[in-house]
């Protein structure tokens, strides 16, 4: 058994799905949220800590071997993005390199911009603008930073425990109760969705390996599917018939975006929806030695999680 310290940093579905891979396998798990929530096991050790505050980063990170720094903005936004993201990455790193820990992070795709053809990891992320350019800012700050770091990146998420997300809370329960689902951008366009486990796994292996530090990974991501398909898929898992499906065309939230800012943000990444959008993660995977779960069985779990959390309501 591993008696070394893994820090975690924020309990949305990558923080609290690596914090529960972690201590599944023997590891003491330090879980920091300013609220002090997370997964309940014996070995999470949840603590009331604010991250951006480099005073506060010292006691947390004592004995950590590696920190897993799975915050997020307050808001979609991307001035809000700025405003808090890259202070606390800061704090993060600062800390961790006084500990000697790695930091590795989950990230998103935003940085490459719009691709043709599929985002390999040589594929440039030289983005610029809104909150794609705030992530390549992010990447460059890591690079510079002299506390070693790995970055994961994963395409949309579904899974267990994702709630705000595409494939999350507007998609699952919506199908499951028979009701008409409404996707962003194109049904037919193929597009990359990764499930959260494979991601965690994806991040704890390359925190264990001094080989793959400072380097851009990909998360294991299955073979892309129409968004059409993705409905499909979770009716059959959940034993449902499949019902109507219909679009709302990127078009319509840019238009939406020049009274709305909320709209405007949402806008941004609709090249995401209505044209290819596809993740290959092979050499990553032979990298990390991990493959992606089959959609199907990743749907499945997906769906009983749901299925936990309606009767959980009722």
């Amino acid at each position: 058994m591993n008696h070394h310290v893994h820090v975690v940093t924020g309990a949305g579905p990558v923080g609290s799905t690596v914090a529960q891979q972690l201590a599944d396998a023997g590891h003491h798990v330090r879980l920091l949220t300013r609220s002090g929530s997370g997964p309940d096991h014996p070995r999470i050790d949840r603590r009331k800590v604010d991250v951006s505050q480099p005073d506060a980063m010292t006691d947390a990170l004592e004995g950590a071997v590696a920190v897993h720094h799975c915050i997020h903005g307050s808001a979609y936004d991307s001035r809000v993005w700025r405003a808090e993201l890259p202070a606390a990455e800061r704090a993060v790193l600062e800390a961790a390199g006084r500990a000697g820990a790695v930091v590795v992070f989950p990230e998103s795709l935003y940085s490459y911009g719009r691709v043709d053809g599929p985002i390999t990891e040589d594929t440039p992320r030289t983005a610029t603008t809104g909150k794609l350019g705030v992530r390549t800012e992010l990447l460059a700050q890591r690079e510079a930073s002299e506390t070693p770091t790995v970055s994961v990146a994963a395409s949309d998420f579904y899974g267990p425990v994702v709630r705000n997300a595409h494939a999350g809370e507007r998609l699952v329960p919506t199908v499951l109760a028979g009701r008409t689902m409404r996707v962003l951008g194109s049904l037919d366009q193929p597009h990359s969705f990764t499930f959260v486990p494979d991601l965690a796994a994806a991040m704890i292996a390359a925190a264990a390996r001094e080989d793959l530090w400072n380097s851009f990974l990909h998360a294991p991501t299955a073979a892309p599917l129409t968004q059409r398909r993705l409905v499909e898929m979770v009716a059959e898992a959940g034993g449902v018939a499949v019902p109507k499906v219909a679009s709302i065309p990127v078009g319509v939230l840019r238009a939406s975006g020049l009274l709305s800012r909320e709209m405007r943000e949402l806008a941004e990444t609709g090249y995401m929806f209505d044209r290819p959008f596809v993740l290959d993660s092979t050499i990553s995977e032979q990298r990390l030695d991990l493959s992606p779960t089959p959609l199907a069985d990743g749907l499945a779990a997906t769906v009983a999680w749901w299925r936990t959390q309606e009767q959980l309501a009722a």
